[in-house]
């Protein structure tokens, strides 16, 4: 074969057989184990091999690409995986991501990408009305609530030391008015990952204490002076909890403070009538991160970032070049995220809110967390230890002491009927159980159930 790859007439067979191919994936999923076989994984080590010094055929790379990574994967796109709070992708917005990879687009400015920008910036007015957000603050898609976190405390730190005097982003933070970060002591990991690549430091934090579900004690949150952030939480990673957000942000308000939402899975019980008591309160914070990829059930890197004080957030974000186009007064995504060359994010978004609509959103949801409630009403109908209340999708269950739980969690994952994992809570071992996805239905759980109950009795026999 010469070195010329293939051209334009390979595309449409390519993209048949792609589609072939993942339908015929997706249509396995109920009936394969939810965990990858061992011959599966062991096999990948099979792909470590130097670089091909010439070309290849697409369909053979595509082919290869099937027969290696198919059967390794895990099947979080089916509806009995409950390891992590990910969700599915509904089939309308893996059909627009399709859609949207083949379009190309660049979607940092609308000159250069008017369709996306104008999908984007519909689907975050959509959001910030299906949140309960307010609807002048600003929004973008970016990775995940990892980056969202990191860009909602960017333009945190601008605001709180703008108001101190500094431009932290052109003098940086060497000589800069100390930043007073307080979080709960159940705070998420990647909201420490944020704030160690942000310079405030994952270790000189103020740590509030939480009560026994994981929420903050607004009673603890300190007086402030100065230049702070007060980080909280919609969806205790574990339990499903919410901070307090009035008494929160009224305290923290009261002393100057920004204020923080991270509520990657949390912040969607804003969408459900039936649970937006939950998240009382959140409205008035000054700024959130979430996924889509989680609730909204959209492909992953879909993260999302809302920012009260726009002017903030752009400050942070923007980018500006010679080379690049200007558009007035028009949106610009790149003056809102960290990248200047990224994907259509906000496609995907569009899809999934236009296919469901609000009430089918809240009905996702809503369907989500009758599912968590059923499992735990399986688990102490057969005399298991449910440790958490269960308010949302996050079901934690003990099974004696911690070398049983972990049994349990391993024989369950070698069973492969459904996956959940361990997970460490307030001095215990538990299994985690998260419902998160469209495609988990009744049948699901009570073949799940079974199977833990069974594994669980099992294992305690012997």
């Amino acid at each position: 074969m010469d070195d010329q790859i293939d051209g334009r007439d390979a595309v449409n067979p390519l993209l048949h057989d792609a589609a072939l191919r993942a339908s015929h994936y997706l249509a396995g999923l109920d009936e394969r184990p939810v965990g990858p076989g061992a011959d599966a994984v062991t096999r990948l080590a099979e792909l470590d091999q130097p670089l091909n010094e010439h070309p290849q055929a697409a369909d053979a790379v595509l082919r290869r690409l099937d027969e290696f990574g198919s059967p390794a994967t895990m099947a979080s796109a089916g509806g009995r995986f409950f390891g992590f709070v990910v969700g599915g992708a509904l089939p309308v917005t893996v059909a627009a991501n399709w859609l949207a990879t083949a379009w190309d687009q660049n979607s940092a400015n609308p000159t250069g990408a008017p369709a996306t920008a104008a999908f984007e910036f519909v689907a975050l007015r959509w959001l910030r009305e299906l949140l309960g957000l307010p609807p002048d603050a600003a929004g973008a898609f970016v990775s995940g609530t990892t980056m969202g976190n990191l860009c909602a405390l960017a333009a945190a730190r601008h605001a709180v030391l703008a108001r101190a005097g500094w431009d932290v982003e052109a003098d940086g933070l060497f000589g800069a008015p100390p930043i007073t970060v307080v979080v709960g002591a159940e705070a998420h990991p990647t909201l420490f990952k944020a704030l160690g690549v942000l310079g405030l430091g994952r270790s000189r934090v103020v740590t509030v204490p939480v009560d026994g579900q994981g929420r903050m004690r607004a009673e603890r949150l300190p007086r402030l002076a100065g230049p702070s952030i007060v980080c909280v939480q919609a969806g205790n990673v574990n339990t499903g909890a919410f901070d307090p957000f009035a008494e929160l942000c009224e305290q923290a308000h009261r002393d100057g403070a920004w204020v923080h939402v991270d509520g990657a899975f949390g912040l969607w019980a804003q969408a459900a009538p039936a649970l937006r008591q939950l998240s009382a309160g959140v409205d008035q914070a000054d700024s959130w991160a979430t996924d889509a990829h989680k609730w909204l059930n959209v492909p992953y890197d879909s993260g999302l970032v809302f920012v009260r004080d726009a002017n903030a957030l752009r400050a942070a974000m923007s980018v500006t070049a010679a080379y690049l186009p200007t558009t007035g007064n028009a949106w610009t995504p790149s003056d809102f995220t960290p990248e200047l060359s990224r994907r259509a994010r906000g496609v995907d978004a569009w899809a999934a809110l236009s296919a469901l609509g609000r009430s089918g959103v809240a009905a996702l949801v809503e369907r989500c967390c009758a599912h968590a409630r059923a499992f735990a009403q399986g688990l102490r109908g057969a005399g298991f230890a449910v440790l958490n209340e269960v308010v949302l999708n996050q079901v934690l269950v003990s099974f004696g002491d911690a070398q049983a739980t972990r049994g349990v969690i391993e024989a369950l994952q070698a069973d492969g009927t459904c996956w959940c994992g361990l997970t460490q809570w307030q001095g215990h071992a538990a299994m985690r159980i998260s419902v998160c996805s469209w495609a988990t239905t009744d049948s699901d759980v009570q073949r799940s159930l079974a199977a833990i109950l069974r594994i669980a009795n099992q294992r305690l026999r012997q």
